[in-house]
Protein backbone atom coordinates (compact mmCIF):
# COMPACT_ATOMS: atom_id res chain seq x y z
CA UNK A 1 0.00 0.00 0.00
CA UNK A 2 1.05 3.58 -0.72
CA UNK A 3 1.64 6.16 1.38
CA UNK A 4 -0.15 8.08 -0.39
CA UNK A 5 -3.05 5.49 0.03
CA UNK A 6 -2.75 5.59 3.59
CA UNK A 7 -4.18 9.67 3.65
CA UNK A 8 -7.30 8.54 2.26
CA UNK A 9 -10.13 8.94 3.68
CA UNK A 10 -12.00 5.13 4.78
CA UNK A 11 -8.32 3.19 4.79
CA UNK A 12 -8.89 1.78 8.16
CA UNK A 13 -12.27 0.44 6.67
CA UNK A 14 -10.85 -0.73 3.22
CA UNK A 15 -7.38 -2.39 5.31
CA UNK A 16 -10.27 -4.56 7.01
CA UNK A 17 -11.76 -5.51 4.22
CA UNK A 18 -8.78 -6.70 2.88
CA UNK A 19 -7.72 -8.36 5.98
CA UNK A 20 -11.18 -10.18 5.56
CA UNK A 21 -10.36 -11.37 2.01
CA UNK A 22 -7.01 -12.38 2.80
CA UNK A 23 -8.48 -14.83 5.67
CA UNK A 24 -11.29 -15.81 2.76
CA UNK A 25 -8.37 -16.95 1.13
CA UNK A 26 -6.14 -18.67 3.29
CA UNK A 27 -8.99 -20.87 4.07
CA UNK A 28 -9.64 -21.95 0.42
CA UNK A 29 -6.36 -22.19 -0.72
CA UNK A 30 -4.44 -24.35 1.92
CA UNK A 31 -2.58 -26.50 -0.46
CA UNK A 32 -1.11 -23.04 -1.85
CA UNK A 33 -0.45 -21.49 1.21
CA UNK A 34 1.41 -24.98 2.46
CA UNK A 35 3.36 -24.85 -0.54
CA UNK A 36 4.24 -21.39 -0.19
CA UNK A 37 5.54 -21.94 3.08
CA UNK A 38 8.09 -24.93 1.67
CA UNK A 39 8.78 -22.72 -1.10
CA UNK A 40 10.56 -19.69 1.13
CA UNK A 41 12.66 -22.54 3.05
CA UNK A 42 13.87 -22.92 -0.92
CA UNK A 43 13.66 -19.28 -2.96
CA UNK A 44 15.11 -16.26 -1.91
CA UNK A 45 12.02 -14.89 -1.74
CA UNK A 46 9.77 -17.52 -1.48
CA UNK A 47 9.26 -18.55 -5.31
CA UNK A 48 11.36 -18.93 -8.74
CA UNK A 49 10.75 -15.49 -9.26
CA UNK A 50 10.40 -12.51 -6.35
CA UNK A 51 7.73 -10.94 -8.22
CA UNK A 52 5.46 -13.86 -7.13
CA UNK A 53 5.03 -13.24 -3.80
CA UNK A 54 3.29 -9.71 -5.23
CA UNK A 55 -0.29 -11.30 -5.25
CA UNK A 56 -2.87 -9.81 -3.24
CA UNK A 57 -3.86 -12.92 -1.65
CA UNK A 58 -0.88 -12.51 0.77
CA UNK A 59 0.56 -15.29 -1.02
CA UNK A 60 0.32 -16.44 -4.86
CA UNK A 61 -1.99 -19.50 -5.59
CA UNK A 62 0.21 -22.44 -7.33
CA UNK A 63 -0.72 -23.23 -10.78
CA UNK A 64 -1.63 -26.94 -11.71
CA UNK A 65 -2.43 -26.37 -15.15
CA UNK A 66 -3.11 -23.89 -17.75
CA UNK A 67 -5.01 -24.24 -21.12
CA UNK A 68 -6.87 -20.69 -23.25
CA UNK A 69 -7.63 -18.41 -20.68
CA UNK A 70 -8.06 -20.52 -17.76
CA UNK A 71 -5.69 -21.22 -14.60
CA UNK A 72 -6.12 -23.97 -12.39
CA UNK A 73 -4.49 -24.25 -9.00
CA UNK A 74 -3.83 -26.67 -6.73
CA UNK A 75 -6.92 -26.47 -4.54
CA UNK A 76 -9.25 -27.15 -7.70
CA UNK A 77 -10.18 -23.39 -8.42
CA UNK A 78 -10.81 -22.17 -11.85
CA UNK A 79 -9.59 -18.68 -12.42
CA UNK A 80 -10.02 -16.25 -16.22
CA UNK A 81 -6.87 -15.03 -16.05
CA UNK A 82 -6.50 -11.29 -17.55
CA UNK A 83 -3.26 -11.27 -16.59
CA UNK A 84 -2.06 -13.72 -18.91
CA UNK A 85 2.05 -13.47 -17.21
CA UNK A 86 1.60 -9.81 -17.46
CA UNK A 87 1.64 -10.61 -21.22
CA UNK A 88 4.03 -13.11 -21.41
CA UNK A 89 0.91 -15.63 -22.04
CA UNK A 90 -1.13 -13.00 -24.79
CA UNK A 91 -0.92 -15.92 -27.03
CA UNK A 92 -3.35 -17.94 -24.91
CA UNK A 93 -1.99 -20.46 -22.32
CA UNK A 94 -0.75 -23.71 -24.37
CA UNK A 95 -1.63 -22.83 -28.08
CA UNK A 96 -1.67 -25.62 -30.36
CA UNK A 97 0.15 -24.12 -32.74
CA UNK A 98 3.06 -23.02 -30.08
CA UNK A 99 2.69 -26.40 -28.06
CA UNK A 100 3.19 -28.75 -32.02
CA UNK A 101 5.95 -26.39 -33.19
CA UNK A 102 7.58 -26.79 -29.90
CA UNK A 103 7.70 -30.66 -29.52
CA UNK A 104 8.67 -30.66 -33.41
CA UNK A 105 11.46 -28.34 -32.26
CA UNK A 106 12.34 -30.13 -29.04
CA UNK A 107 12.66 -33.90 -30.94
CA UNK A 108 15.08 -31.73 -33.38
CA UNK A 109 17.08 -30.01 -31.27
CA UNK A 110 16.66 -27.14 -28.64
CA UNK A 111 19.87 -24.80 -29.02
CA UNK A 112 22.98 -25.49 -31.29
CA UNK A 113 23.63 -22.09 -31.32
CA UNK A 114 22.88 -21.88 -35.16
CA UNK A 115 20.59 -20.94 -37.57
CA UNK A 116 17.32 -22.73 -38.92
CA UNK A 117 15.51 -22.34 -41.64
CA UNK A 118 12.80 -20.85 -39.30
CA UNK A 119 15.06 -17.99 -38.56
CA UNK A 120 14.85 -17.17 -42.03
CA UNK A 121 11.05 -17.00 -42.37
CA UNK A 122 10.71 -15.29 -38.90
CA UNK A 123 13.22 -12.36 -39.76
CA UNK A 124 11.19 -11.70 -43.13
CA UNK A 125 7.54 -11.64 -40.69
CA UNK A 126 9.34 -9.19 -38.35
CA UNK A 127 10.23 -6.80 -40.95
CA UNK A 128 7.27 -7.02 -42.86
CA UNK A 129 5.08 -6.55 -39.97
CA UNK A 130 7.02 -3.51 -37.64
CA UNK A 131 9.07 -2.12 -40.59
CA UNK A 132 12.59 -2.04 -39.57
CA UNK A 133 15.04 -3.71 -42.32
CA UNK A 134 17.12 -5.75 -39.59
CA UNK A 135 16.25 -8.13 -36.46
CA UNK A 136 18.49 -9.31 -33.57
CA UNK A 137 17.02 -11.86 -30.90
CA UNK A 138 17.38 -11.89 -27.21
CA UNK A 139 15.87 -14.09 -24.76
CA UNK A 140 13.86 -10.81 -22.88
CA UNK A 141 12.77 -7.57 -23.55
CA UNK A 142 15.02 -6.60 -20.50
CA UNK A 143 18.18 -7.93 -23.13
CA UNK A 144 16.73 -6.23 -26.09
CA UNK A 145 16.40 -2.64 -24.46
CA UNK A 146 20.25 -3.27 -23.01
CA UNK A 147 21.13 -4.38 -26.49
CA UNK A 148 19.60 -1.19 -28.06
CA UNK A 149 20.69 0.80 -25.72
CA UNK A 150 24.82 -0.22 -26.14
CA UNK A 151 24.18 0.55 -29.76
CA UNK A 152 22.88 4.08 -29.60
CA UNK A 153 25.73 4.82 -27.48
CA UNK A 154 28.37 2.81 -29.47
CA UNK A 155 26.78 5.17 -32.82
CA UNK A 156 26.38 8.20 -30.97
CA UNK A 157 29.17 8.28 -28.41
CA UNK A 158 27.28 9.60 -25.18
CA UNK A 159 27.02 7.60 -22.00
CA UNK A 160 23.04 9.02 -21.16
CA UNK A 161 19.67 7.43 -21.75
CA UNK A 162 16.22 9.64 -20.82
CA UNK A 163 13.22 7.68 -19.78
CA UNK A 164 9.79 9.19 -18.43
CA UNK A 165 9.14 9.26 -14.96
CA UNK A 166 7.23 5.97 -13.98
CA UNK A 167 8.30 3.58 -16.85
CA UNK A 168 9.00 0.03 -16.74
CA UNK A 169 11.70 -1.30 -19.26
CA UNK A 170 12.65 -4.67 -17.77
CA UNK A 171 15.45 -5.20 -15.38
CA UNK A 172 17.76 -1.79 -17.07
CA UNK A 173 19.63 0.15 -14.97
CA UNK A 174 19.00 2.93 -16.61
CA UNK A 175 15.47 2.90 -16.22
CA UNK A 176 15.33 3.01 -12.02
CA UNK A 177 14.19 5.91 -11.70
CA UNK A 178 11.72 8.56 -11.47
CA UNK A 179 10.41 11.78 -10.57
CA UNK A 180 8.44 12.01 -7.02
CA UNK A 181 7.94 15.41 -4.91
CA UNK A 182 9.93 17.70 -7.41
CA UNK A 183 13.21 15.32 -6.80
CA UNK A 184 14.77 12.11 -9.10
CA UNK A 185 15.23 8.89 -7.35
CA UNK A 186 14.48 5.34 -7.89
CA UNK A 187 11.02 4.33 -8.93
CA UNK A 188 8.69 1.36 -7.20
CA UNK A 189 10.75 0.87 -4.09
CA UNK A 190 13.48 0.00 -6.06
CA UNK A 191 16.51 -0.11 -3.71
CA UNK A 192 20.55 1.61 -4.36
CA UNK A 193 23.09 -0.39 -5.64
CA UNK A 194 25.77 1.83 -5.99
CA UNK A 195 25.78 2.80 -9.75
CA UNK A 196 25.45 7.20 -10.57
CA UNK A 197 21.91 7.55 -12.00
CA UNK A 198 22.71 10.93 -12.68
CA UNK A 199 25.69 10.04 -14.76
CA UNK A 200 23.81 7.56 -17.10
CA UNK A 201 19.99 8.34 -17.21
CA UNK A 202 17.90 11.42 -17.26
CA UNK A 203 13.98 11.45 -16.74
CA UNK A 204 11.15 13.54 -17.63
CA UNK A 205 7.44 13.32 -17.19
CA UNK A 206 5.47 11.69 -20.08
CA UNK A 207 3.65 14.12 -22.44
CA UNK A 208 6.23 17.32 -21.49
CA UNK A 209 7.91 18.27 -25.08
CA UNK A 210 9.10 21.10 -22.83
CA UNK A 211 10.78 19.39 -20.87
CA UNK A 212 11.89 16.38 -23.34
CA UNK A 213 13.82 19.85 -25.53
CA UNK A 214 15.59 21.07 -22.33
CA UNK A 215 16.64 17.20 -21.21
CA UNK A 216 18.12 16.82 -24.85
CA UNK A 217 19.42 20.25 -25.70
CA UNK A 218 22.62 19.74 -24.28
CA UNK A 219 23.78 16.76 -27.02
CA UNK A 220 24.86 14.22 -24.18
CA UNK A 221 21.72 11.69 -24.59
CA UNK A 222 22.55 8.86 -26.41
CA UNK A 223 18.65 7.72 -26.70
CA UNK A 224 15.34 7.59 -25.64
CA UNK A 225 13.90 5.19 -24.93
CA UNK A 226 10.00 4.73 -23.93
CA UNK A 227 6.36 2.82 -24.47
CA UNK A 228 4.18 4.58 -27.02
CA UNK A 229 2.14 5.20 -24.41
CA UNK A 230 2.47 4.17 -20.77
CA UNK A 231 1.72 0.72 -19.60
CA UNK A 232 3.35 -0.44 -16.41
CA UNK A 233 2.57 2.78 -13.84
CA UNK A 234 -1.08 2.64 -14.27
CA UNK A 235 -2.32 3.59 -18.15
CA UNK A 236 -1.63 6.95 -19.40
CA UNK A 237 -2.80 8.07 -22.72
CA UNK A 238 -0.15 9.80 -25.28
CA UNK A 239 -0.97 13.36 -25.39
CA UNK A 240 -2.14 14.78 -29.02
CA UNK A 241 0.91 15.85 -30.35
CA UNK A 242 3.53 14.42 -28.58
CA UNK A 243 4.71 11.21 -30.55
CA UNK A 244 5.07 14.23 -33.48
CA UNK A 245 7.33 16.56 -31.49
CA UNK A 246 9.40 13.51 -29.66
CA UNK A 247 10.39 12.24 -33.18
CA UNK A 248 10.98 15.70 -34.42
CA UNK A 249 13.19 17.10 -31.35
CA UNK A 250 15.25 13.05 -31.60
CA UNK A 251 15.81 14.06 -35.10
CA UNK A 252 16.86 17.37 -34.49
CA UNK A 253 19.30 16.30 -31.49
CA UNK A 254 20.85 13.11 -33.01
CA UNK A 255 19.33 10.92 -30.09
CA UNK A 256 18.34 7.37 -30.94
CA UNK A 257 14.55 6.71 -30.42
CA UNK A 258 13.71 3.26 -28.79
CA UNK A 259 10.15 2.50 -28.65
CA UNK A 260 9.63 -0.75 -26.43
CA UNK A 261 6.20 -2.67 -27.54
CA UNK A 262 6.53 -4.92 -25.11
CA UNK A 263 2.87 -4.50 -23.76
CA UNK A 264 1.64 -2.53 -27.07
CA UNK A 265 2.23 -4.73 -29.27
CA UNK A 266 -1.96 -5.77 -27.76
CA UNK A 267 -3.05 -3.16 -30.44
CA UNK A 268 -2.46 -5.04 -33.48
CA UNK A 269 -0.29 -7.43 -35.74
CA UNK A 270 2.26 -4.49 -36.28
CA UNK A 271 1.72 -3.24 -32.57
CA UNK A 272 0.85 0.26 -32.21
CA UNK A 273 4.12 1.81 -34.07
CA UNK A 274 2.63 0.18 -37.35
CA UNK A 275 -1.09 1.14 -36.24
CA UNK A 276 -0.12 4.74 -35.84
CA UNK A 277 2.95 5.35 -38.00
CA UNK A 278 5.81 6.05 -35.79
CA UNK A 279 9.18 6.01 -36.85
CA UNK A 280 11.35 4.44 -34.45
CA UNK A 281 15.10 3.83 -34.76
CA UNK A 282 14.77 0.58 -33.03
CA UNK A 283 11.61 -1.20 -32.20
CA UNK A 284 11.96 -3.18 -29.15
CA UNK A 285 9.46 -6.18 -27.96
CA UNK A 286 9.74 -9.40 -26.02
CA UNK A 287 7.11 -11.74 -23.49
CA UNK A 288 4.40 -12.48 -26.16
CA UNK A 289 5.80 -13.04 -29.21
CA UNK A 290 6.87 -16.78 -28.31
CA UNK A 291 4.05 -17.68 -26.76
CA UNK A 292 5.49 -17.58 -23.38
CA UNK A 293 8.81 -19.21 -24.13
CA UNK A 294 11.51 -16.88 -23.20
CA UNK A 295 12.08 -14.10 -26.14
CA UNK A 296 12.70 -10.84 -27.06
CA UNK A 297 13.69 -8.82 -30.05
CA UNK A 298 15.00 -5.86 -31.26
CA UNK A 299 14.76 -4.15 -34.89
CA UNK A 300 17.07 -0.98 -36.70
CA UNK A 301 16.55 1.12 -39.04
CA UNK A 302 18.49 1.26 -42.08
CA UNK A 303 20.55 4.37 -40.73
CA UNK A 304 21.46 2.88 -37.56
CA UNK A 305 22.70 -0.35 -39.41
CA UNK A 306 24.66 1.67 -41.78
CA UNK A 307 26.40 3.65 -38.58
CA UNK A 308 26.64 0.56 -36.47
CA UNK A 309 28.43 -1.33 -39.14
CA UNK A 310 30.99 1.28 -39.67
CA UNK A 311 32.52 0.68 -36.19
CA UNK A 312 31.57 -3.20 -36.72
CA UNK A 313 31.42 -4.03 -39.97
CA UNK A 314 28.46 -7.26 -40.62
CA UNK A 315 30.56 -8.73 -43.53
CA UNK A 316 34.63 -9.35 -43.61
CA UNK A 317 35.70 -12.34 -45.01
CA UNK A 318 39.25 -11.96 -44.18
CA UNK A 319 38.39 -12.45 -40.19
CA UNK A 320 37.63 -16.00 -38.99
CA UNK A 321 35.84 -14.50 -35.85
CA UNK A 322 34.03 -11.16 -35.86
CA UNK A 323 33.89 -8.46 -32.99
CA UNK A 324 31.60 -8.86 -29.53
CA UNK A 325 29.11 -6.39 -29.61
CA UNK A 326 29.20 -6.70 -26.06
CA UNK A 327 25.33 -7.73 -26.19
CA UNK A 328 23.56 -10.90 -26.71
CA UNK A 329 23.80 -14.52 -24.76
CA UNK A 330 24.23 -18.11 -25.83
CA UNK A 331 20.66 -18.75 -25.57
CA UNK A 332 19.87 -15.96 -27.71
CA UNK A 333 17.67 -16.99 -31.02
CA UNK A 334 17.61 -20.57 -30.00
CA UNK A 335 16.11 -23.22 -32.47
CA UNK A 336 12.86 -23.51 -29.76
CA UNK A 337 12.31 -20.27 -29.45
CA UNK A 338 12.50 -19.06 -33.22
CA UNK A 339 10.17 -22.12 -33.68
CA UNK A 340 7.93 -20.74 -31.51
CA UNK A 341 8.15 -17.28 -32.67
CA UNK A 342 7.55 -18.63 -36.09
CA UNK A 343 4.14 -19.97 -34.88
CA UNK A 344 3.10 -17.24 -33.00
CA UNK A 345 3.79 -14.69 -35.83
CA UNK A 346 1.94 -17.04 -38.76
CA UNK A 347 -0.62 -18.91 -36.70
CA UNK A 348 -1.86 -16.89 -33.20
CA UNK A 349 -1.52 -13.21 -33.66
CA UNK A 350 -3.16 -13.15 -36.74
CA UNK A 351 -5.61 -9.68 -37.72
CA UNK A 352 -8.43 -12.35 -37.07
CA UNK A 353 -7.47 -12.88 -33.33
CA UNK A 354 -6.34 -9.49 -33.08
CA UNK A 355 -9.46 -8.53 -33.82
CA UNK A 356 -11.57 -11.04 -31.30
CA UNK A 357 -9.34 -10.46 -28.60
CA UNK A 358 -9.82 -6.23 -29.22
CA UNK A 359 -13.40 -6.65 -29.33
CA UNK A 360 -13.40 -8.70 -25.81
CA UNK A 361 -11.10 -5.85 -24.74
CA UNK A 362 -13.73 -3.75 -25.59
CA UNK A 363 -16.66 -4.93 -24.04
CA UNK A 364 -14.67 -5.70 -20.49
CA UNK A 365 -14.18 -2.00 -21.05
CA UNK A 366 -17.77 -1.00 -21.86
CA UNK A 367 -19.27 -3.29 -19.42
CA UNK A 368 -16.69 -1.68 -16.15
CA UNK A 369 -17.93 2.45 -17.79
CA UNK A 370 -21.68 1.01 -17.50
CA UNK A 371 -21.18 0.18 -13.68
CA UNK A 372 -19.07 3.06 -12.95
CA UNK A 373 -21.59 5.66 -14.69
CA UNK A 374 -24.69 4.03 -12.85
CA UNK A 375 -23.13 4.23 -9.36
CA UNK A 376 -21.39 8.02 -10.68
CA UNK A 377 -18.21 6.90 -9.26
CA UNK A 378 -15.16 8.98 -10.02
CA UNK A 379 -13.26 6.66 -11.81
CA UNK A 380 -12.44 5.88 -15.31
CA UNK A 381 -10.94 3.09 -17.30
CA UNK A 382 -8.91 3.27 -20.56
CA UNK A 383 -8.72 0.69 -23.47
CA UNK A 384 -6.01 0.09 -25.91
CA UNK A 385 -6.29 -2.49 -28.14
CA UNK A 386 -6.76 -5.65 -26.69
CA UNK A 387 -5.80 -4.65 -23.17
CA UNK A 388 -7.82 -2.44 -20.68
CA UNK A 389 -7.60 -1.19 -17.16
CA UNK A 390 -10.04 0.40 -14.38
CA UNK A 391 -7.79 3.14 -12.67
CA UNK A 392 -9.91 4.84 -9.27
CA UNK A 393 -9.55 8.29 -10.44
CA UNK A 394 -11.76 10.02 -12.37
CA UNK A 395 -9.49 11.60 -15.36
CA UNK A 396 -6.79 9.38 -17.04
CA UNK A 397 -3.26 10.80 -15.96
CA UNK A 398 -1.45 12.79 -18.39
CA UNK A 399 2.12 11.73 -16.18
CA UNK A 400 3.40 9.53 -13.65
CA UNK A 401 2.87 12.73 -11.30
CA UNK A 402 -0.52 12.34 -12.02
CA UNK A 403 -0.55 8.69 -11.06
CA UNK A 404 1.71 9.51 -8.29
CA UNK A 405 -0.79 11.73 -6.67
CA UNK A 406 -4.24 10.16 -7.40
CA UNK A 407 -3.47 6.38 -7.02
CA UNK A 408 -5.63 4.68 -4.57
CA UNK A 409 -3.18 1.82 -3.77
CA UNK A 410 -5.70 0.63 -0.78
CA UNK A 411 -8.72 0.13 -3.13
CA UNK A 412 -6.31 -1.69 -5.69
CA UNK A 413 -5.48 -4.12 -3.16
CA UNK A 414 -9.28 -4.65 -1.95
CA UNK A 415 -10.09 -5.36 -5.74
CA UNK A 416 -7.38 -7.51 -6.66
CA UNK A 417 -8.08 -10.02 -3.50
CA UNK A 418 -11.64 -10.05 -3.89
CA UNK A 419 -10.99 -10.75 -7.66
CA UNK A 420 -8.82 -13.83 -6.02
CA UNK A 421 -11.50 -14.99 -4.29
CA UNK A 422 -14.08 -14.81 -7.24
CA UNK A 423 -11.74 -16.60 -9.43
CA UNK A 424 -10.83 -13.55 -12.01
CA UNK A 425 -6.89 -13.26 -12.27
CA UNK A 426 -5.06 -9.51 -13.05
CA UNK A 427 -1.66 -8.29 -13.30
CA UNK A 428 -1.14 -7.86 -9.60
CA UNK A 429 1.05 -4.51 -9.51
CA UNK A 430 -2.04 -2.57 -11.30
CA UNK A 431 -5.49 -3.00 -12.32
CA UNK A 432 -4.76 -3.66 -16.19
CA UNK A 433 -6.52 -6.52 -18.14
CA UNK A 434 -5.14 -8.59 -21.27
CA UNK A 435 -7.26 -10.51 -23.56
CA UNK A 436 -6.05 -13.39 -25.73
CA UNK A 437 -7.35 -15.27 -28.72
CA UNK A 438 -9.38 -17.53 -26.22
CA UNK A 439 -10.99 -14.89 -23.82
CA UNK A 440 -14.71 -15.30 -24.57
CA UNK A 441 -17.35 -12.94 -23.89
CA UNK A 442 -18.63 -15.14 -21.43
CA UNK A 443 -15.14 -14.65 -19.41
CA UNK A 444 -15.40 -10.89 -19.85
CA UNK A 445 -19.26 -11.30 -18.34
CA UNK A 446 -17.86 -13.03 -15.42
CA UNK A 447 -15.63 -10.26 -14.50
CA UNK A 448 -18.27 -7.59 -14.83
CA UNK A 449 -20.60 -9.44 -12.58
CA UNK A 450 -17.36 -9.60 -10.19
CA UNK A 451 -16.82 -5.96 -10.28
CA UNK A 452 -20.45 -5.02 -9.77
CA UNK A 453 -20.30 -7.03 -6.44
CA UNK A 454 -16.77 -5.32 -5.68
CA UNK A 455 -18.60 -1.97 -6.26
CA UNK A 456 -21.32 -2.82 -3.60
CA UNK A 457 -18.86 -3.88 -1.52
CA UNK A 458 -17.06 -0.68 -0.96
CA UNK A 459 -20.56 1.10 -0.94
CA UNK A 460 -21.94 -0.32 1.93
CA UNK A 461 -18.61 0.14 3.47
CA UNK A 462 -19.24 3.63 2.79
CA UNK A 463 -15.48 4.44 1.51
CA UNK A 464 -16.82 5.55 -2.23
Amino acid sequence: MTAAAKTKPGTAVIDALIDREQERFLKTHPRSAAAWAEGKQHFLYGGPSHWMRRWAGGFPVYAAEASGAHIRDMDGHDYVDFCLGDTGGMCGHAPEAVTRAAVRQLERGATMMLPTENSLWVGAELSRRFGLPYWTLTTSATDANRGAIRIARMITGRNKVLVFSGCYHGGVEEAHVEIRDGRIGMRNMIHPNGVDHSAVSKVVEFNDIEALERALAPGDVACVLTEPLMTNFGMIPVADGFHRALREITRRTDTVLIIDETHTISCGPGGYTRLHGLEPDIFVAGKAIAGGIPAGMFGVSQEVANRLWKIVPHVNPRERQSAHLGIGGTLAGNALTVAAMRAVLEEVLTPQNYATMIANASRLAEGARRIIEANRLPWHVTQIGARAEIMFTPEPPRSGADVIATRRGDLETLLHALYMNEGILVTPFHTMFLMCPATTAEDVDRHTNVLGRFVELVRDAGVV
